[in-house]
C-alpha cells in the first residue's frame, strides 16, 4: 500500500511520523513541494497511490479521475479549508473524503494578532530600517477603542475575537452561515456584511472561501471603508481583490494590509503588492507551529488509515 503527501508542513515534519507508516508496512510517496504541485504533476503522481493526504494542491475532478483509474481509494484535506478540493466529485466517484478542521483556530488567531499589533506600531518596517542603518520613530496607533470588522466567525474568528477583547476594541463580526448571537461570539455585533463596515479601522478576514464571497473585499466594498483601514487576511487569498487592494493602498484609501495569504502563492515576484513597504506578508504560514502540525497530521492519519481499513494508530 502507498500513501501520497503533498501538504508542506507535514513533509517537513515527516520523521515523526514515519514510523506509523512503517509499523504497517505502508511506502510513502513523498515529493518536493513549495507551495502546491500542479494539477499535470497530481495526474501523474495521484493513480499510483491508494491514499492521499493533500494539502493546498489543485485536488480537481481530473485529479480524482485519474486517480480511481489507477490505485487511489481514499484521500484526506490535512488542514481547515477545502476551497481547493472538489468534494462533489469526490462524492460522484465514491471516493471517501474529510478535512482535518477545528486544528488551528488558536495558532491562525494568534498571527492575525501579529499583524494586527505589528501594523499598529509600525514595528515591522522599524525592523526593516533599523538593519538598515536608520532611526526611526513613526507614529503609532492606540488601539483601545478601535473598531475591528471580523469576516468570519468559525474555529478562527471566535479564537481572534476572545484576543481581541483584551485590547478593549469594538467588534463588529460578519458570517452569513453562523447560528451564533453576539454574546455567543464574544463580539459587540453580528452584522449582514458591509453593514458598518465604515466603523472599522481594522478589517480582520478569518472565513472559508466560497463561490459566494470571492473577492468580498473588493473596490466596491474599499469603497464603504474609512479612509487609513488596515485590512488582515489570514484566511484565504481569494477573498480580496489583489488588484483593488492595490489601487486602495497606492491612494491612501487602505493605510496598509497584513496578508498571509494570497490569490497566487508563492507571491509573484512581479505583484505590485511588493511595493509597499508599510505592509506586512507572510507565506500562507499561519497554521504552522510545532503543536499544530503534529495535531493535524496526526487526525489525518488517523482518518486516512481508517478509510484503508488500517488498524487505527
Amino acid at each position: 500500500m502507498k500513501i501520497l503527501i503533498t501538504c508542506p508542513p507535514m513533509l517537513r515534519a515527516i520523521n515523526e511520523f514515519r514510523h506509523f507508516f512503517e509499523e504497517k508496512n505502508i511506502e510513502l510517496v513523498l515529493p518536493e513541494v513549495v507551495q502546491v504541485l500542479s494539477e499535470e504533476e497530481l495526474i501523474e503522481l495521484v493513480p499510483k497511490v491508494d491514499g492521499w493526504i493533500i494539502g493546498d494542491d489543485p485536488a480537481t475532478e481530473r485529479v480524482f479521475k485519474a486517480g480511481i483509474e489507477g490505485s487511489l481509494k481514499a484521500a484526506v484535506k490535512w488542514g481547515v479549508g477545502v476551497d481547493n478540493v472538489d468534494f462533489k466529485a469526490c462524492e460522484k466517484l465514491g471516493i471517501p473524503i474529510s478535512n482535518t478542521p477545528r486544528m488551528f483556530g488558536n495558532e491562525v488567531a494568534d498571527m492575525a494578532i501579529a499583524y494586527f499589533t505589528g501594523l499598529a506600531r509600525d514595528s515591522y518596517r522599524v525592523d526593516r530600517e533599523f538593519r538598515k542603518g536608520n532611526w526611526i520613530k513613526p507614529p503609532g496607533m492606540s488601539l483601545d477603542s478601535k473598531t475591528v470588522a471580523l469576516v468570519g466567525i468559525g474555529d478562527i474568528g471566535l479564537a481572534i475575537a476572545r484576543r481581541l477583547k483584551a485590547f478593549d476594541v469594538k467588534i463588529n463580526a460578519y458570517d452569513p452561515f453562523s447560528r451564533l448571537n453576539a454574546s455567543e461570539a464574544n463580539v459587540d455585533q453580528v452584522l449582514p456584511f458591509p453593514e458598518k463596515i465604515g466603523e472599522a479601522d481594522f478589517v480582520i478576514l478569518a472565513c472559508a472561501l466560497t463561490t459566494s464571497n470571492f473577492h468580498l473585499i473588493n473596490a466596491e466594498s474599499i469603497a464603504k471603508m474609512k479612509d487609513g483601514v488596515i485590512i488582515i487576511n489570514v484566511s484565504r487569498g481569494g477573498l480580496v481583490d489583489e488588484d483593488a487592494l492595490v489601487e486602495a493602498l497606492s491612494s491612501g484609501k487602505v493605510k496598509s494590509a497584513g496578508l498571509d495569504v494570497f490569490e497566487i502563492e508563492p507571491l509573484p515576484a512581479d505583484s505590485k503588492l511588493r511595493q509597499f513597504d508599510q505592509c506586512i506578508f507572510g507565506t500562507h504560514n499561519g497554521s504552522n507551529t510545532k503543536e499544530a502540525v503534529i495535531r493535524a497530521s496526526l487526525k489525518a492519519i488517523e482518518l486516512i488509515f481508517g478509510y484503508l481499513g488500517v488498524q487505527e494508530i
